[in-house]
């Protein structure tokens, strides 16, 4: 997954629009235009995608979590210039207060389980002996149980 796709996943899960996209960036003290936006959220066989590098997904990920849980006193955390999907699987689950079970039950909206002691091992500091890796598969079926968790499809 590109952090593009992440992006527009985010985007089009919570409904959010350029002006609210903006507003996120901004919650995390950084400025980006319009026009930077659209460029990170074209397809990826446009060519005039431009490729979302991981201090940007960084640091729309730290506004989310001040959108979503309030903007903590004194200077933002720092965005990482290197992004795994463990980092961005953590900081989602803190930015929506999600607790293990809950991302058990989101994982199971995209029909997709996971034990606990799975699910942890994916939080812990890389060096620790229970540390995996978050794979692709992962984090998309996270992504996909958030979008049918938060913009379910309308009944027919």
């Amino acid at each position: 997954m590109t952090n593009n796709d992440i992006l527009r996943r985010i985007r089009y899960t919570f409904d959010l629009d350029d002006s609210q996209m903006i507003a996120v960036f901004q919650l995390a003290d950084h400025e980006v235009t319009r026009q930077q936006l659209s460029a990170w959220l074209k397809k990826e066989d446009d060519p005039e995608l431009e490729t979302l590098n991981d201090p940007e997904l960084a640091i729309f990920l730290n506004g989310f979590i001040n959108e979503k849980r309030g903007k903590k006193e004194g200077a933002q955390t720092e965005p990482e210039k290197k992004l795994t999907h463990n980092i961005i699987f953590m900081k989602l689950k803190i930015a929506l207060n999600l607790k293990a079970d809950d991302v058990l039950e989101i994982l199971k909206l995209a029909d997709f389980t996971l034990s606990n002691h799975e699910l942890s091992a994916f939080f812990r500091k890389p060096g620790h002996k229970h540390y995996r890796e978050c794979k692709d598969q992962i984090l998309r079926n996270f992504l996909n149980g958030l979008q049918a968790k938060y913009r379910p499809t309308p009944s027919s």
